[in-house]
């Protein structure tokens, strides 16, 4: 028995860079689906005001002005201190929930509010204002810390 073999023709330089272009457009489409351009990535997230805390040893005080960013119950605001970067929601009439503005799914840093819920820009996660996940792609809650509100000042030890 004799074996013949059929040479494989070799594609020509316009077939082998057409060929690789299509690769890279399939694999360039899968990407974008995997991170922005999912149905979860952040659109109408409204940016988050800034205020401006002191820090004291691992104690961080907010003043919180009557006509400023947090002063209505269902607000939200970022914090960026020292000992780093805090989302805070004004949740009921003298409560406030203090949370980390760390994304737990890539560690990017929450900047957006929609509906009552913080929104992560790089993949679209949404957080309550208690830090649980209500849509992912992140699976753990933001880390809290418990908060006091007195005389105008919040406080919390982060």
């Amino acid at each position: 028995m004799k074996l013949s073999l059929t040479p494989i023709p070799t594609p020509t330089r316009r077939e082998f860079c057409a060929y690789a272009c299509r690769g890279a457009s399939l694999l360039a489409a899968g990407v974008l689906t995997a991170c922005g351009g999912s149905p979860t990535s952040p659109s109408n997230a409204t940016p988050l005001s800034t205020v401006s805390g002191s820090v004291s040893g691992r104690t961080v005080s907010v003043t919180i002005d009557p006509a400023g960013a947090l002063a209505s119950v269902g607000s939200a605001a970022i914090l960026q201190t020292s000992l780093g970067t805090f989302l805070v929601a004004h949740t009921a009439q003298d409560t406030f929930s203090v949370l980390s503005a760390i994304c737990t799914h890539e560690s990017c840093t929450i900047t957006g509010f929609s509906g009552s819920q913080f929104v992560c820009p790089c993949h679209g996660s949404q957080f309550t204002t208690s830090g649980g996940v209500a849509n992912g792609p992140a699976t753990r809650s933001l880390p809290s810390f418990a908060s006091q509100f007195s005389a105008g000042v919040l406080t919390f030890t982060a």
